[in-house]
């Protein structure tokens, strides 16, 4: 079975690797620190700094395991692929939503980067995979829980 393609803007992928390089220069060294302080309390069968260094490193090491996976299957949208006058993983997209009247702003970027709260979608979520394709001025149809939501096209803008 072949892996998932992890789709990330050059944004995302400098922000992974950032964090990815911290996590394994700095917060390692954090760690194995704590960790020996612990130890040197002594009994490490009732020592909580111990414990909770040890979940932490657990913590650090997972994560460094889940950033190294998504790079290792990283496939880097570049600005020349993102088209201004389609919506593609890259875009910044200006909607209207029909119903409310009511204008919103979104980048398309692939799941990994996705967070709603920072106006970041992926192109992988309802309104995401209806915006994939569309031009300025296309309404699209989006099928959710509550029903069916129409947002219209207003501006496409490259990342």
């Amino acid at each position: 079975m072949e892996a998932k393609r992890n789709i990330l803007t050059y944004e995302g992928l400098q922000k992974l690797e950032q964090e990815l390089e911290n996590l394994k220069v700095v917060k390692r060294k954090e760690i194995s620190q704590k960790i020996k302080e612990a130890r040197e309390q002594g009994d490490l069968s009732e020592n909580a700094e111990y414990d909770a260094a040890k979940d932490e490193q657990r913590d650090i090491e997972a994560r460094i395991e889940q950033i190294e996976g998504i790079l290792k299957n990283a496939e880097v949208v570049s600005d020349d692929e993102i088209d201004s006058d389609r919506v593609s993983v890259g875009s910044k997209v200006k909607i209207l939503d029909v119903e409310f009247d009511e204008e919103m702003e979104y980048k398309i970027v692939g799941s990994t980067e996705a967070n709603s709260l920072k106006g970041m979608i992926s192109n992988e979520s309802p309104v995401g995979k209806a915006l994939i394709g569309a031009s300025v001025g296309d309404t699209v149809k989006v099928e959710t829980e509550a029903g069916e939501l129409e947002y219209k096209v207003l501006d496409i803008v490259k990342g």
